[in-house]
């Protein structure tokens, strides 16, 4: 009896010992059993491995991983890898001078990309995601503005990509860059999150708008493509990486083009070929204090203007070189709000108002932008 009662008390110590153990760890493999042998003595074994019951944890992330795969499905044959050429010298091949990635947007056969991709080029192809390579054409884009060219290959079997709504993302949300980084490594796909949205950053003389900042990886040859939801749709476009600050080194801080920014200006090139953007007909250098004292010049903000092309509209509104731009339309041009971004924010045939700085004094004169003419 008592042989029977220490049996049965190391039973039972061992079932609880086994609910403690499967109530934190949910279940752990290799897990020790125990089984009444005919003669009374107790047999400790240890359990077949198996599938510990899932916990909701674990649920969401196979539900997550679920949906990132079926987008990146969704997305693949709608992102394109993109070889720009151009002729070295007479006589010679063509040559790449950028690689870089698409998005075909329509089954017409329109792709956006980033500008940047194909500026300068002579010759585009574009290689789809089963390799099939076609020959593109240029439509238009919208540089200096946003880093965004619109380009036309043939139809026909072609998968557009559905765009989404930018707006709507917040940060901490899943998204997924789809591209060909370094162009060797095709229909590449990197996962992150948005870190921030509504960001700007200054490139090339104006500051970009609207930017979605995400911690997915990003390397040359991704300019162009896609960033997507989990919904498998288009809600950026990478454009831009931050690599180092003031010296400093910067790791997981790329930029991306809002969806809604490529709807807009996308949408305008497919039918006008051109977005409509004021031109004044002028070059000019964006001032600091520190080109203001190179200079030797009074004023430390504003666009100092270093030529002006023959018959433009800054030319009749008498704008010489010189002159400073302080302020056009009514609004300052400052180094928050450099020249190009006031210029973005005017319309062409709409006469405004220019306050200059020439000589040190003020005046001012009434501009009328034209249409910015489209560079080849």
């Amino acid at each position: 009896m008592e042989a029977e009662r220490s049996v049965w008390g190391r039973v039972v110590s061992l079932v609880v010992l086994s609910l403690i153990v499967g109530g934190v760890a949910g279940g752990v493999a290799g897990a020790l059993t125990a089984r009444i042998l005919s003669d009374g003595e107790l047999e400790e074994t240890a359990a077949p491995v198996g599938i510990a019951t899932p916990t909701s944890g674990s649920a969401v992330s196979l539900s997550e991983e679920s949906a990132i795969t079926e987008a990146v499905g969704k997305a693949l044959p709608s992102v394109v890898a993109i070889v720009s050429e151009e002729a070295t010298l007479p006589g010679e091949d063509q040559q790449p001078v950028a690689l870089g990635s698409g998005v075909i947007i329509d089954e017409r056969g329109y792709i956006v990309t980033n500008e940047h991709v194909v500026r300068d080029a002579t010759s585009v192809r574009v290689a789809l995601y089963g390799g099939e390579e076609r020959q593109a054409t240029v439509v238009g884009h919208d540089s200096p503005f946003t880093d965004l060219a619109v380009l036309k290959i043939p139809s026909g079997g072609l998968s557009p990509m559905s765009v989404g709504d930018s707006d709507a993302l917040v940060s901490g949300q899943r998204v997924i860059a789809v591209g060909n980084p370094l162009h060797d490594f095709r229909s590449s796909v990197s996962v992150g999150v948005v870190s921030g949205v509504q960001r700007r950053w200054q490139r090339d003389g104006i500051f970009m708008e609207d930017l979605i900042q995400t911690d997915a990886a990003v390397n040359p040859g991704n300019s162009g493509g896609a960033l997507i939801d989990v919904l498998g749709q288009l809600v950026g476009m990478p454009t831009s990486v931050v690599r180092s600050d003031n010296g400093r080194d910067v790791e997981g801080i790329a930029l991306a083009i809002s969806s809604k920014t490529i709807r807009e200006v996308a949408g305008e090139i497919i039918e006008q070929g051109r977005v409509r953007r004021a031109y004044l007909g002028v070059s000019h250098i964006d001032l600091t204090p520190e080109v203001a004292a190179a200079r030797g010049l009074r004023e430390q903000r504003g666009a100092w203007i270093s030529s002006v092309g023959e018959g433009t509209p800054a030319a009749q509104a008498g704008i010489e070189v010189g002159d400073i731009i302080l302020r056009m339309g009514g609004q300052d041009v400052t180094a928050s709000a450099p020249f190009l971004n006031v210029l973005m924010g005017l319309q062409p045939d709409e006469t405004v108002p220019v306050v200059l700085s020439r000589d040190g004094q003020q005046l001012t004169v009434d501009v009328t932008p034209i249409q910015r003419p489209q560079r080849p």
